[in-house]
């Protein structure tokens, strides 16, 4: 994903929750001074492989879906999604998260020297100085969903699910796999809930970019808003 395709994209997201962008562009460069360049060699190859992005909703916890999770190739999982998966002995090979919750989580596993994708915005400023330095530099991966910078990356996403998957789709990733994903949840908030919308949206839209079909999408896709999208014709 190149800023030029995203930044249409991000434009409307920021309009839509009314951020401002120079608050990310902050938040960014807060993130550069506390890290150093990430070498993506560092994470797991996904060519010709099967990337389970796993979200952080409660049928996570389901066999099946913990099951599904195991026989991917590799598991790229959001926010509390580790927690999950690592209780059940499911291994994760890549955390995204922009730190909202179990900061532990993300230290432990820089430790343990598993690659995290933390994302900078500009609501996390205080948690970007708190919890990134005491992680181990070498397995942190510092990400912006405004322009990139030195060495902060943007890949494409809103929310650390869709994040996860288009980080899969730039690292070559042949299938993704979809699991813990409840967009319907009736117990997030409001606000929550949007970005939600905004996330099935982006998974939309790089399905059609990857000529591919989400089945967490599947019968969902005719009730998509998608007229923000930079779509070209199938």
């Amino acid at each position: 994903m190149e800023f030029d395709d995203w930044e249409p994209v991000y434009e409307e997201i920021l309009a839509d929750f009314g951020y401002d962008r120079t608050g990310d562009e902050r938040a960014r460069d807060v993130l550069a001074s506390l890290t150093d360049p990430f070498d993506l060699e560092t994470l797991p190859s996904v060519d010709n492989s099967t990337v389970a992005v796993a979200g952080a909703g409660p049928s996570l916890e389901d066999d099946s879906a913990l099951e599904r999770a195991r026989r991917a190739d590799t598991v790229f999982a959001a926010s509390t999604a580790a927690d999950v998966l690592g209780a059940n002995d499911v291994a994760v090979d890549c955390m995204v998260t922009d730190l909202d919750k179990n900061p532990e989580t993300v230290r432990r596993l820089t430790e343990r020297g598993i690659p995290v994708a933390v994302h900078a915005h500009g609501d996390n400023v205080d948690a970007i100085r708190s919890i990134v330095p005491d992680c181990s530099d070498e397995y942190v991966l510092p990400t912006t969903q405004a322009a990139p910078r030195d060495h902060v990356r943007n890949f494409g996403g809103f929310t650390d699910g869709d994040r996860a998957a288009f980080l899969a789709d730039h690292l070559g990733a042949s299938r993704l796999e979809f699991v813990g994903w409840d967009v319907d949840d009736p117990a997030v908030t409001e606000t929550k809930a949007r970005k939600l919308e905004w996330a099935e949206r982006l998974l939309y839209w790089l399905e059609r970019r990857r000529g591919e079909r989400f089945d967490v999408l599947d019968g969902r896709r005719d009730g998509l808003e998608i007229e923000p999208l930079p779509l070209t014709e199938e």
